[in-house]
């Protein structure tokens, strides 16, 4: 089996690189498609490759970063990142703004569509991989999706997920209610989830 080191364009390409970044730097579609076949490649989803001696990566992640720009961990998946809830989702859970395009996956996600103009709030990213991010909700926001959608979702989750924060020093009740006036119909639904929880 050939070896990346023994490829010329292994300096130019990044450990994960798109086919559009390959067919840039020379390597064509039939040499890219030789280099899966013989293992140099592995394929990770329709237009993303990555060496097969690069470091080791989630690649349902990477997938999710490349083929949803704005897919942001949310829900279950999102609190169990932040270490409040020790369920462990079957499906990533990701959030998309209503009206954007969802493309078919690999990876085992459940697609859920959040308000465009409350997109953005308590939203960050981290990085899945050279030149990939993808998106996080901070724990107050997963929380107060979890609280407000507890009927679809799970209550059992919320208030385990609720009580592990209030745990934390620093966990403000009046942090989580501000975040909830923001998302239709939470503030009150919160407030009722820490009188059932304090």
């Amino acid at each position: 089996m050939r070896t990346r080191a023994a490829i010329p364009f292994h300096k130019k390409l990044p450990s994960v690189f798109t086919y559009t970044e390959a067919i840039a730097h020379g390597l064509s579609a039939e040499r890219l498609y030789a280099y899966r076949d013989e293992g140099v490649v592995e394929q990770i989803s329709r237009g993303l490759y990555r060496w097969a001696d690069a470091p080791e990566i989630d690649q349902n992640l990477l997938e999710i970063a490349y083929r949803i720009p704005k897919g942001t961990l949310c829900l279950t998946t999102a609190l169990a990142r932040h270490g409040l809830t020790d369920s462990i989702p079957t499906h990533i859970d990701v959030a998309v703004p209503r009206g954007n395009r969802i493309p078919v996956l690999q990876s085992p996600v459940d697609i859920r569509v959040f308000a465009k103009d409350t997109f953005e709030l308590g939203r960050g990213e981290f990085k899945v991989g050279e030149g990939f991010a993808v998106g996080l909700y901070s724990p107050e926001r997963s929380l107060v999706d979890m609280i407000r959608l507890r009927h679809r979702e799970g209550s059992d989750i919320a208030w385990e997920a609720l009580r592990r924060w209030l745990g934390r020093k620093g966990a403000k009740p009046a942090a989580l209610i501000e975040m909830a006036k923001s998302l239709h119909g939470a503030e009150r639904a919160v407030r009722n989830a820490l009188e059932i929880v304090l």
